[in-house]
């Protein structure tokens, strides 16, 4: 059971979270302006009140996430969107969250430029054992060295909080080996955030094999 969620931008939202079966897809419109994250959740139990939980990317055992952010590890879609007096769009696909479900987002239309951000490929086949999360004796998740370690060097804070002095650790390195279009760690810019004009973008969980 795969459960997609956003960040409820009404106070009257009725959802926040929905589940997705293979296949299936939902039309989420946002406003102008509008800045936030998207991710997927696995292994969900939701009373009819929208309380439960999830084995991975959960938050707070809310449906809708009210604001607050995926419980890593997981795989993460961040974007800032523009207006239409300034159309440019800014997302990615983050892994330095972690991982937990392959996910792509690509722009339809836009023209030159406007490139996929993803990770398509099951990180937890391959995660180091000393970043698996388990459930049941599987693999659901691929923790972060940040995660991993709690240090400042591996979590780009304190005197890393910087481009200088912040480097990408040896397990960000595999990751961007794996995921080339998919930040790897904090300061991941150059090769990891797209840019486009395009009005539309879709975003795929578990994409099938390219």
């Amino acid at each position: 059971m795969a459960w997609t969620t956003w960040k409820c931008w009404e106070s009257n939202a009725k959802d926040g979270g929905f589940h997705l079966g293979s296949g299936e897809e939902v039309v989420i419109d946002v406003p102008q302006k509008w800045s936030g994250r998207i991710w997927g959740r696995q292994g969900c139990s939701f009373d009819q009140n929208g309380k439960g939980s999830c084995d991975t990317g959960d938050c707070s055992g809310l449906l809708c996430c009210q604001g607050t952010g995926g419980t890593p590890p997981a795989t993460v879609v961040e974007m800032t969107l523009g207006s239409s007096s300034s159309p440019l769009h800014y997302y990615d696909v983050s892994l330095v969250d972690g991982f937990n479900l392959p996910v792509s987002m690509h722009p339809v239309g836009g023209g030159i430029g406007c490139s996929m951000a993803s990770c398509e490929v099951d990180l937890n086949v391959c995660c180091p054992s000393a970043l698996e999360v388990k459930k049941d004796g599987r693999v659901v998740g691929c923790k972060s060295a940040c995660l991993a370690m709690q240090s400042a060097k591996n979590c780009c804070t304190g005197e890393y909080a910087n481009p200088r002095t912040c480097k990408p650790t040896l397990f960000a390195n595999l990751f961007k080996a794996i995921c080339p279009k998919a930040y790897s760690y904090a300061f991941d810019d150059s090769s990891s955030l797209n840019r486009c004009r395009a009005s539309r973008y879709v975003i795929t969980f578990c994409p099938p094999p390219f």
